[in-house]
């Protein structure tokens, strides 16, 4: 899984939020060892809003195969090539039994 946010007032977007609210109970144990790789457009430093997704992530047991990638400050066209790499790498690792 690939999850994506930004972030808002030192936290995860509201969407995001929501999708772990309703989604945490369900899950629970029953994905346990997914991998999963995330990333967050930050206009600060991103640091709170990873801190709360890694502690969901945590909860869930699902498996960070990969550091979250932190696109910080204004815009900048790197970022789509940034994030293009690591969603291949995640993806290319999944097709070849990596993770």
């Amino acid at each position: 899984m690939i999850i994506g946010t930004t972030e808002n007032f030192g936290y995860m977007s509201g969407l995001t939020k929501d999708f772990f609210d309703r989604t945490y109970e369900g899950l629970q144990n029953k994905m346990a060892g997914l991998p999963i790789f995330y990333y967050i457009r930050a206009g600060l430093d991103g640091n709170g809003c990873k801190v709360g997704i890694d502690k969901i992530l945590t909860g869930l047991k699902w498996r960070q195969v990969l550091p979250p990638l932190i696109l910080k400050g204004k815009w900048d066209n790197d970022f789509i090539v940034r994030l293009e790499e690591k969603s291949l790498t995640f993806v290319n690792g999944i097709e070849m039994g990596i993770y």
